[in-house]
């Protein structure tokens, strides 16, 4: 549970996350999960603090993106300091900036069960070899919020005869939605409504014309892949 709590903050704020538990009732040795972001290697960042603070950790591992710890409870305030000045000293403006790194967009003929399914079938996909990501601008038709905290939308994209349901995990800020949206979204086949249907899994929207071009840097990045947004955590 401490690993999903510490994924899901790093996921949402991108920052490196370390989330503590109790190793078990009454105990006062601290379980800890770390998840980390491109560019800041969480295992090496433990070991920096365990080399300046001997005896501070008790035990740890992993590698650049998760880790794992031991940490005695009276420790984690002593903990928290030496990770936060070592996290301050390493992170840097751009590596704290979130950017989602799209394969462009879809043409129209696109939007189909069978691409759907052929991205499913493509993968599986993880760390390094990342489920295609397509963005592009769509008219709100509809919309409405689920759960809670999820957004449902009901889009029209050009070119494409029927309205395009998409959701948005997690998406519901409490102000309804522009007219036009520019979304970071993944084609998927959806198997509740079956048939042909599919949906687009949000990951990412803003206003239409308010992401700004891909600088030249942003324009080629190693996957071949195209940044469409940059900002702060992506939401």
């Amino acid at each position: 549970m401490v690993g999903l709590v510490a994924s899901k903050l790093k996921e949402r704020l991108h920052r490196p996350v370390v989330a503590f538990a109790p190793a078990g009732p009454g105990a006062d040795m601290l379980r800890g999960s770390a998840r980390s972001i491109p560019g800041f290697h969480i295992r090496d960042a433990l070991a920096a603090v365990d080399a300046r603070h001997p005896g501070l950790i008790e035990r740890f591992g992993g590698h650049a993106m998760a880790a794992g710890l031991s940490l005695d409870a009276g420790h984690l305030q002593a903990f928290e300091a030496a990770f936060q000045a070592h996290a301050g000293a390493m992170l840097d403006a751009a590596t704290l900036e979130a950017t989602l790194d799209s394969d462009g967009e879809l043409a129209p003929h696109e939007f189909d069960r069978a691409h759907a399914e052929a991205l499913r079938e493509g993968g599986p996909w993880g760390q390094g070899f990342p489920e295609p990501l397509f963005d592009g601008e769509f008219e709100v038709l509809d919309w409405r919020v689920v759960g809670e905290r999820h957004l449902r939308l009901s889009l029209r994209r050009e070119g494409v005869r029927a309205p395009l349901v998409a959701i948005h995990f997690g998406g519901w800020s409490g102000e309804a939605p522009p007219a036009r949206l520019h979304l970071a979204y993944r084609l998927t086949a959806d198997d509740y409504r079956g048939g042909d249907a599919i949906q687009l899994i949000v990951e990412h929207r803003a206003p239409a014309g308010s992401l700004p071009p891909p600088s030249p840097a942003q324009a080629s990045p190693p996957s071949g892949r195209t940044a469409v947004a940059a900002a702060g955590p992506c939401g």
